[in-house]
């Protein structure tokens, strides 16, 4: 298996280029990252905020780590962007991407991406309405690969997620999307798909199959964000702890489905009130249980 960090483990602890780039690679013993948003914001101005950026990204290249993508993590994900109820709201959204564009290409970084959006409680609801915002952000984003490429990016991913009043959520709808966006997209739109948003059985029932992801959209899907879950919320849990994302079910998946290029970034997502040892040891021990799994 390909295996890589989802930076989110360290947010308010490890930070700046260094001593991040110590824990990753000295500390846990990975090679391979997804940078969060949460570590810089990109609404930060860009006078204060690239230089930042960049230093993480110098640090890394110096430690001998690979810096994949980018990717909206906490902060990012409370807003509802693309599919926002208002254009004001909708715009802001665009801005927010395009901004993440801007500092990831200051990075050096080919790649970028977040979830697409959600609806308002009411959209949600109305057919009508649902459908016009999302034609609308259909245009939005297009606007927005053009702009990527420009900044020098090969590649921009959209999460699924595991609301309903989201999009996509579902395996159909994430095909519907890259079908749509891919037709006159300017770079490769790709999906970044979650173990624990596609194996949420409140919403899916028994769609909440990985291999049903893998029939439906399977051609679309660049990478994975891989957590332990107990298949009931969205719990960003590690694999030290029992649930139904085991190690060796990963890794069976892997070799079934013949990945190679694909990257599984651990997206662990602690309480911030846990101790710094403790997450640190709790990566350290999940790793290792990953790799045996391999």
């Amino acid at each position: 298996m390909k295996l890589g960090l989802n930076l989110s483990f360290a947010i308010k602890r490890w930070l700046g280029g260094d001593a991040m780039a110590h824990i990753v690679k000295n500390e846990i013993g990975c090679d391979i990252v997804q940078f969060t948003w949460d570590l810089v914001d990109p609404w930060w101005p860009a006078e204060q905020r690239d230089p930042i950026a960049r230093e993480y990204a110098a640090a890394f290249r110096r430690a001998g780590i690979t810096i994949e993508s980018t990717f909206g993590g906490l902060a990012s994900y409370t807003y509802n962007h693309f599919l926002a109820p208002t254009p004001e709201l909708r715009a802001l959204g665009k801005e927010h991407l395009k901004r993440a564009i801007d500092m990831t290409s200051e990075m050096g970084v080919r790649a970028a991406g977040m979830p697409f959006g959600s609806f308002s409680a009411a959209d949600a609801l109305d057919p009508v309405r649902r459908e016009t915002i999302y034609k609308d952000a259909i245009g939005a984003y297009l606007d927005l690969t053009h702009h990527a490429k420009a900044r020098g990016l090969d590649t921009l991913y959209i999460e699924p997620v595991p609301l309903a009043t989201e999009f996509p959520s579902s395996a159909p709808d994430a095909l519907r999307l890259m079908k749509d966006l891919n037709a006159h997209s300017a770079i490769p739109v790709r999906l970044m798909v979650d173990w624990g948003h596609a194996l949420f059985t409140p919403l899916f029932g028994d769609k909440a199959d990985m291999d049903y992801w893998m029939e439906i959209c399977g051609d679309y899907i660049g990478a994975f964000h891989i957590q332990q879950s107990d298949g009931l919320l969205d719990r960003h849990w590690n694999f030290t702890r029992d649930g139904v994302i085991t190690p060796d079910r990963l890794a069976e998946f892997w070799r079934r489905h013949r990945l190679s290029s694909q990257t599984y970034f651990m997206e662990i997502i602690y309480p911030f009130e846990e101790t710094d040892e403790h997450v640190l040891a709790d990566m350290k021990a999940a790793v290792a249980l990953l790799r045996q799994a391999a």
